[in-house]
């Protein structure tokens, strides 16, 4: 028996553990890496107390990657040697696991790398309570974990294969497909043609499932057998394009789609243009009739401008602050409790009743919530989905990011603009972006440094908490000059 420390194995292996669980290169990501990373999830929850040990389930699931099957079977043998019955859910969303996860009271783990490119994966891990915390990511780091390393080769490779152990069962895949299916009524998207851009997304068929089910004509676009890593943050040029090309080609009332793992939604309007998931997430709010709202600080200002929701609070940027916050507005009284992120990934902190039915909270990144949600409150309104989001506060945002830029480099970029600049001498701020926006007003440090000037125009700057990117976030009064600011902070950037 050997022992690793799950620290010292993160710093070593080149696959980064954080809050969303481990991702780094596929070929980075070995058998032994994976196997180690997924005993020291279930050792800490044991410590916990949450575990109970004998034949508890643990379900897993992937993503459509290629490298995806042999992490699951990594994942699948670390629980079945730790006692556990690895339950393998097959190919279906993040939201989908998590939710059986939540059900059966058992940990899910998810292997998948969301957005980032095909030759990168990762593990996503969720206790039985819902996703792991930044108190978890800390506990789960302090682990040692003792292994019998002679089941490896030297390059971290299982010595025998168990592909056939573990069957797949579709049980929680009908259940996420149940969740919308016995509360939406069955023909309240009657009538409705809408787009499905299915790409290389874990949940493609599944959309059209759901959609076909409540009556929506749905129409597959786009299908891939190659893995395309779809930011919903940062939609590429070419998605930009298709997606008006489609809505020109036919009448469609939206045309949606998701990220690699369908946790993060993306939606068209009728004119094939996409929605920001910042302005997204508020439609699906107001749908719900949220009381509380909780969104990272970098999402659309509209929230607050709108006058929509009583409480609204701002986090740092990851679905585990969201998360926190969303429990801290549950503990105050709150009684629909939600939130976003400006990827569109939508959490439903609250059970929720719609047409004299309960739909059960689900305090994870959903897609298929917030597209029924903008769905069908464009037809509670009478409207197409470009008016309802004019009924908003004008403000627009872009973002895009410098790829390939370490985390310590972007922190020495960020670090020349907090130096000397506390929040009551913003001015000198304006050495760098004053000739773009004017006077600095304030500095929010909140997530990264966001900057908001007396034109009311802001600017906010933050490393990726998962990949070597510096991520760039305008605001402004109209969608052109928020992509043209984007533009010209990203050339500032790069020549500093």
């Amino acid at each position: 028996m050997k022992e690793f420390m799950i620290d010292d194995l993160m710093r070593r292996s080149g696959v980064a553990f954080g809050t969303s669980g481990a991702r780094g290169l596929a070929e980075e990501m070995t058998d032994r890496v994976c196997y180690i990373y997924t005993m020291g999830f279930l050792q800490y929850l044991e410590s916990e107390g949450e575990l109970p040990g004998g034949e508890t389930e643990v379900a897993v699931a992937g993503d459509l990657r290629l490298s995806t099957d042999r992490i699951m079977q990594a994942v699948c043998r670390a629980a079945a040697d730790r006692g556990y019955r690895p339950v393998n859910c097959g190919k279906i969303p993040s939201p989908a696991v998590a939710l059986y996860g939540l059900v059966h009271r058992v940990p899910a783990i998810m292997v998948t790398g969301s957005h980032i490119p095909a030759d990168r994966n990762g593990i996503k891990f969720n206790r039985c309570s819902g996703e792991i915390l930044k108190p978890d990511e800390a506990g789960i780091r302090r682990q040692t974990v003792r292994v019998d390393d002679g089941i490896f080769s030297q390059r971290g490779a299982f010595l025998s294969a168990d592909t056939d152990r573990w069957p797949e069962t579709t049980q929680a895949r009908e259940a996420y497909v149940a969740r919308y299916l016995d509360v939406f009524p069955s023909d309240c998207l009657q009538g409705k043609r809408i787009g499905v851009y299915q790409h290389s997304a874990v949940g493609r068929d599944l959309l059209l499932e759901i959609y076909g089910g409540l009556g929506a004509e749905t129409v597959p676009l786009g299908r891939s057998e190659d893995f395309v890593p779809v930011d919903t943050e940062a939609i590429r040029p070419e998605d930009v394009s298709l997606a008006a090309r489609w809505a020109a080609e036919a009448s469609y009332v939206a045309i949606v789609s998701t990220d690699g793992d369908s946790d993060r939604p993306l939606i068209a309007d009728e004119r094939g243009q996409w929605l920001r998931g910042d302005v997204a997430g508020i439609l699906c709010a107001r749908y719900l009739r949220a009381d509380a709202v909780s969104t990272p600080v970098s999402c659309n200002t509209a929230l607050e401008k709108s006058g929509l929701f009583a409480r609204v609070d701002r986090t740092r940027i990851g679905s585990p602050y969201v998360i926190s916050s969303m429990q801290q507005a549950s503990r105050a009284g709150c009684k629909r409790v939600v939130g976003y992120e400006a990827n569109g990934g939508f959490l439903l902190q609250s059970d929720c009743e719609l047409y004299g039915r309960r739909l059960p909270a689900l305090p994870t990144r959903d897609a298929v919530i917030l597209h029924l949600a903008i769905l069908l409150l464009a037809e509670r309104e009478g409207k197409r989905i470009s008016e309802l989001v004019a009924t908003l506060p004008q403000r627009f945002t872009a973002s895009d990011r410098l790829q390939e830029i370490s985390q310590t480099r972007s922190r020495s970029l960020l670090e020349r603009f907090r130096s000397g600049w506390p929040a009551q001498d913003c001015e000198k701020g304006t050495d760098i972006f004053g000739s773009l926006c004017g006077v600095c007003r304030d500095i929010d440090h909140t997530d990264g440094v966001r900057m908001t000037f007396d034109s009311e125009e802001i600017i906010h700057l933050r490393p990726s908490g998962n990949a070597p990117e510096l991520r760039c976030y305008t605001e402004t009064a109209s969608p052109a000059r928020a992509a043209e600011l984007n533009v010209a902070c990203l050339k500032i950037l790069r020549s500093l």
